[in-house]
C-alpha cells in the first residue's frame, strides 16, 4: 500500500477556502438564480474578497462547474478501463448515460435546473466540455500506440464529445444510439477494436 504525501497546512487552508466559496456560492445561486448574484456577494458571505475568489475561479460561471477536472478524468477512464471487447464508442456511450443518470440524482439535479434556466451557464457548460477534447485525443492516440493523433481520431474525439450535447435535449438514450450509429459507420474502418 503506498502512503500519500501528507498534504501541508497551505495546501488544507487553500482547499478549505474553496469549499467555503463553493458552498457560498452554491447556496446564493440555488436561492436567487446566478444571474442575479454578484461575485462580490458571494465573497462576502464566504467571508474572502472577490479577489480570492478569482484565484480560486477564473470566472463566476466556474463556481458551477468546479468539478471540470474531475470529469475529464471520469471521460478518460471510460476509455482506458474499458472491459475486453467493448469498443470505444460503447464505452463512451455508456459514460454519458451513467453521467447523465448522474446529473438526476440530489444535489446534482439543482444545478442542473439552474444551468439550464441560464443561457450564459449552458454556454460555458458547453464550451468546458468540449476542452475535454485534448484528453480524448491523446487517450485514443495511446490507445492505438500511435505517436501523434491522426485526423480520424481528431475528428472522432470532437464528433464523439458532440453526441451527449446533442442527446441532453432529447431522449437521451436513443439520441445517443444514433448519434454514435452514425459515428462509428465511418469509425469502423479506423477502430481497431471494432475489427
Amino acid at each position: 500500500m503506498v502512503n500519500e504525501a501528507p498534504v501541508g497546512r497551505r495546501e488544507r487552508k487553500k482547499a478549505a477556502t474553496r469549499a467555503t466559496i463553493l458552498e457560498a456560492a452554491t447556496t446564493l445561486f440555488l436561492e436567487r438564480g446566478f444571474d442575479a448574484v454578484t461575485v462580490r456577494e458571494i465573497a462576502d458571505k464566504a467571508d474572502v474578497t472577490p479577489k480570492t475568489v478569482f484565484a480560486h475561479f477564473p470566472c463566476k460561471e466556474a463556481l458551477v462547474f468546479s468539478t471540470e477536472g474531475e470529469q475529464q478524468d471520469r471521460l478518460v477512464a471510460a476509455v482506458r478501463d474499458r472491459a475486453p471487447g467493448t469498443t470505444i464508442s460503447q464505452a463512451l456511450k455508456a459514460h454519458y448515460l451513467a453521467e447523465i443518470a448522474r446529473l438526476q440524482t440530489e444535489p446534482a439535479s439543482r444545478i442542473l435546473a439552474l444551468m439550464e434556466a441560464t443561457p450564459a451557464l449552458v454556454e460555458y457548460a458547453e464550451r468546458m466540455w468540449l476542452r475535454h477534447e485534448d484528453a480524448l485525443i491523446a487517450t485514443l492516440t495511446e490507445e492505438f500506440g500511435l505517436a501523434e493523433p491522426s485526423e480520424e481520431i481528431r475528428f472522432y474525439a470532437r464528433f464523439a464529445l458532440q453526441i451527449p450535447l446533442m442527446a441532453r435535449r432529447r431522449d437521451p438514450e436513443s439520441a445517443m444510439d444514433v448519434g454514435f450509429r452514425l459515428l462509428d459507420q465511418g469509425w469502423a474502418h479506423y477502430d481497431p477494436t471494432r475489427r
